[in-house]
């Protein structure tokens, strides 16, 4: 729970301060700009690909020797980690020397954007850096602390994102924006390194032991099997401008961006929710029983739900009104288009759930071709669409890939090895609660139908509608259910814990 609520106050404060960063960014630059801003972005995405999964398998490796404190295997684990990544730092940095010549293939026509080669260097740059220190950030986050992380991270996120809006309107240099990004990317993992050196000194003493058969052939089976698991994530989820920029032009990259901070922006707020108990969960997955570990999925699944289907009902009602108050109507996609922006948030945010007991139990290897599949369908689908459809073909091919793939196999799977129990019991209740979005949001999108024009005041009112009726409708159809009473015994005696504490430091200090 404070991993849960570090989080989703930080990436609160961050939302607010990207939101102005991006308005400056729109006021000072170019729209040619802002979509290169986005492909570069993926393209770096893609490049991670050389990272072939190894950080999650050797976290998973972690729980078991932080839950037993088996120092001298932790000390193993994490000087296999620090050369793993070194390496995969260095393989970035040559991988993107290699690409920079041939970076207009990516476009449909190259941009008005001088120095655009030397552009995308920083950004190889500033992503190889991330690689050298996060070694140790991944010690913290798999020790339950993922908390000491979030804290460092948004500080120096808000901090960047300041320095940019200043230097951005004093200077007008995009080159300026990306030198302070590179900055403070390597500041931020300098001090998190620092303070897990402080917080571990054992990292310091140096080992003899070398990893044991078992816990070896456990990390190159998962990583292997994570090769897979990356190659399929990043085809679907860094495709899309891809194959935006280069069939439809670099400006609907740009008009995509706008959205995409909003969706980028929900997903970092709800992952915070789901990250911070992957740990915990792995840590259940060590001591307890697969009884057990159901017992606490249903609730979780509960969650899911209600986290996305609120989410995804008010970016469907709100998507464009908040786009066109904060951008201007010139930057609008079709309702059409919101529409298959929304299916795609909502099918991939069901599945967090699932996604998170897997990693916590290292279920990886079970479904290594599914990837595989799952990108070989959305790009087929994707490139066929895209000449009729335009960026709404393109996102139905990640809406149909998903459907054939993931939102069977990965329950399926999860079920079977980790719970050892029948699957229908989860499709039941996903259809369940998807009928219950679409109930909740066509209710809600006929009470929102009395606002008329799009102002900021109607704004809000069609956002009072969105906050009331779906989670009143989801609090008097699940308050009674032994699935919410859980979820409120586990949050309310950590909220009173929480406020009794910051009650009694109030106190102190005043008495002092």
């Amino acid at each position: 729970m404070v991993n849960v609520v570090a989080g989703l106050v930080g990436q609160g404060v961050a939302l607010i301060i990207s939101y102005i960063a991006r308005r400056a960014f729109i006021d000072v630059l170019s729209e040619d700009y802002l979509g290169i801003n986005g492909l570069f972005t993926n393209i770096l995405t893609m490049l991670s690909l050389v990272e072939i999964g190894i950080g999650p398998a050797i976290v998973y490796s972690l729980y078991k020797p932080l839950a037993e404190k088996n120092v001298e295997k932790v000390k193993v684990l994490m000087r296999l980690f620090q050369r793993a990544y070194i390496l995969i730092g260095i393989l970035v940095l040559i991988l993107g020397l290699v690409m920079t010549p041939f970076i207009q293939i990516f476009m449909e026509s190259m941009p008005n954007v001088p120095y655009i080669r030397v552009i995308f260097l920083l950004f190889v740059a500033n992503t190889a850096i991330s690689y050298f220190f996060s070694y140790r950030r991944s010690l913290i986050i798999a020790d339950q602390r993922r908390y000491v992380d979030t804290i460092t991270h948004y500080g120096f996120y808000s901090l960047l994102n300041i320095a940019q809006i200043i230097f951005l309107y004093l200077t007008r240099n995009y080159f300026v924006f990306l030198g302070l990004q590179i900055g403070f990317t390597l500041l931020e993992n300098i001090v998190i390194s620092y303070k897990a050196k402080k917080m571990y000194p054992f990292l310091k003493e140096k080992t003899s032991q070398k990893l044991d058969g078992e816990t070896r052939q456990q990390i190159i089976r998962n990583t292997s099997a994570m090769i897979f698991h990356k190659v399929g994530g990043i085809v679907v989820g860094s495709t899309d401008n891809l194959l935006i920029s280069a069939k439809v032009g670099v400006w609907a990259v740009g008009f995509y961006s706008n959205y995409q901070l909003v969706i980028n922006a929900l997903k970092s707020i709800i992952t915070q929710v789901f990250q911070a108990m992957t740990a915990s969960i792995g840590n259940l997955g060590a001591t307890e029983s697969k009884d057990k570990a159901l017992a606490v999925f249903k609730p979780v699944f509960l969650m899911n739900f209600w986290i996305y289907s609120f989410c995804s009902i008010c970016m469907f009602i709100l998507f464009n009104p908040f786009i066109e108050l904060s951008f201007g109507k010139n930057l609008l996609f079709g309702q059409e288009v919101v529409f298959i922006m929304v299916l795609n948030f909502y099918l991939t945010g069901m599945r967090q759930a699932v996604l998170t007991f897997r990693d916590a139990f290292g279920i990886y290897w079970q479904d290594r071709f599914k990837p595989l599949f799952e990108a070989a369908i959305n790009l087929v689908v994707s490139f066929s669409l895209a000449n009729a459809f335009g960026v709404f073909g393109i996102f139905i091919g990640t809406a149909v890939s998903t459907l054939t793939t993931c939102f069977w196999i990965e329950p399926y799977i999860l079920y079977k090895y980790a719970f050892d129990q029948p699957v229908r019991g989860y499709f039941l209740r996903y259809g369940i609660y998807t009928l219950l979005t679409v109930a909740a949001g066509g209710l809600t999108l006929l009470a929102c139908s009395v606002f008329e024009t799009v102002t900021w005041f109607s704004l809000l009112g069609r956002a009072a509608f969105c906050l009331l009726i779906p989670n009143g409708l989801y609090f008097l159809i699940f308050h009674r259910t032994e699935d919410f009473r859980y979820l409120m015994g586990t949050v309310l005696p950590v909220a009173k814990s929480f406020l009794s504490g910051l009650r009694g430091r109030l106190k102190g200090k005043k008495e002092q």
